[in-house]
């Protein structure tokens, strides 16, 4: 048995930057644990799937060592891969997803907009949990539905900040968000998962539904502008729309393939 394999780098430009993912076309859905195996073997961040349905696709995401909720580069490169190269030939993709709902990707050019739902965002205390996790002070801290976010207080905190893994991989969240005001764009983020299996990740669409509002209020306007800071570097820009954010991306292919199975 052969399944297609395409590799594409999300939140860029160009190769080698923002955040790689695997995409793997089905016809049919795999034993879960077949799908976590070729996760793991192709060691990226998040490995995307699909099985086409009537009228829309359902998607599922996973790391090397599980299956997530939600992830915004991998949706992304999988709808970069249905308009370029799998024959979608409308603008928009709609996909569907047992975990997080309806998810939809518009195309306009070579920017393609994730519209996913917001997060539900509460502020919360700054606990030495969360200070044994960094090396600098948040000056705030809130919990979304699967994430911590600290804010920081300005751009070269978040530069130049050393994470401590085996703390936050303590955590009982998927993931640590840290973001502060830039001087080049509205504003820019890390994110950290080592209880995932992503040490730090590159460009992480999902996290955009918790900074899209946070930033919305902070800056009072709506069409926002951010680069996550991770080495590879991952450009997006973002707009909150009532429950919803529109996150949007550029994005390349990198490598089409085979995956044999026995």
């Amino acid at each position: 048995m052969k399944c297609k394999l395409y590799q594409v780098d999300t939140f860029t430009e160009k190769l080698f930057g923002g955040n790689p993912a695997g995409v793997c076309p089905l016809d049919e859905w795999l034993d879960d644990d077949l799908l976590q195996k070729i996760a793991m073997e192709n060691n990226l961040a998040e490995t995307a799937f699909y099985v086409k349905q009537d009228n829309h696709y359902e998607i599922r995401w996973f790391t090397p060592t599980v299956e997530v909720d939600l992830c915004g580069h991998a949706t992304l490169a999988t709808a970069f891969i249905l308009f370029n190269h799998e024959g979608h030939s409308s603008d928009c993709i709609s996909f569907f997803s047992k975990r997080s709902g309806k998810l939809k990707v518009r195309r306009k050019s070579t920017w393609l907009t994730l519209d996913f739902p917001v997060d539900e965002l509460h502020q919360i205390a700054i606990t030495n949990e969360l200070l044994n996790c960094f090396d600098k002070k948040p000056i705030e801290a809130y919990k979304g539905k699967t994430d911590y976010m600290l804010v920081f207080e300005k751009e070269s905190d978040i530069v130049n900040i050393r994470p401590e893994f085996e703390n936050i991989s303590k955590l009982n969240v998927r993931g640590v968000i840290i973001t502060a005001p830039s001087e080049n764009v509205d504003f820019i983020s890390r994110f950290f998962a080592p209880q995932t299996g992503v040490i730090e990740d590159h460009a992480t669409g999902s996290a955009y539904t918790t900074l899209t509002p946070y930033w919305t209020r902070k800056l009072g306007k709506n069409n926002l502008s951010s680069i996550q800071m991770s080495k590879r570097k991952g450009y997006l820009q973002c707009k909150l729309s009532t429950n919803r954010v529109e996150i949007s991306g550029q994005s390349k292919l990198y490598l089409e393939g085979e995956i044999f199975l026995e």
